[in-house]
C-alpha cells in the first residue's frame, strides 16, 4: 500500500509580492496588473516591439522589458499613461474602506 505524503503549504493572502515580503507590495501587483493589460494589448494588435515603443514613446528595449513583466523602472503614473497611449480610458477611483488600511486594485473592462 502506498504511503499518503503531506506536503506542507501556507495559503496565500491573494498578493504574491506581500506572500513574499518584499517592499510596497501593493504598488508592485497593481504594477504588476497594468503590465499585464500593456502586454495583452500589444499582443492582441500583434505589434512589433518597435511600433509598440514608437505609440508609448519608448525604445524598443524599454518595451522587451514590460513584456517580459519587468516594470520596476516604470511608475505606476507611467504604466497608466501607456494605456491611455494604447487607447484605453484609466480610472482612478477612491472611496472609504472600513479596515485600518486601504488596498490599490485594477478592474480591466472587457
Amino acid at each position: 500500500m502506498a504511503k499518503k505524503t503531506t506536503i506542507a503549504y501556507e495559503k496565500s493572502s491573494g498578493n504574491v509580492f506581500a506572500d513574499l515580503g518584499l517592499p510596497h507590495p501593493e504598488q508592485e501587483l497593481l504594477k504588476a496588473r497594468l503590465t499585464l493589460q500593456i502586454y495583452r494589448d500589444i499582443t492582441a494588435r500583434d505589434l512589433t516591439q518597435v511600433q509598440a515603443g514608437e505609440l508609448l514613446g519608448i525604445k524598443q528595449p524599454h518595451v522587451s522589458l514590460l513584456m517580459r513583466n519587468r516594470s520596476g523602472n516604470f511608475s505606476v503614473e507611467r504604466l497608466m499613461d501607456f494605456l491611455t497611449a494604447l487607447g484605453h480610458d484609466v480610472e482612478i477611483r477612491v472611496k472609504r474602506t472600513r479596515k485600518p488600511h486601504g488596498q490599490m486594485s485594477v478592474v480591466v473592462a472587457a
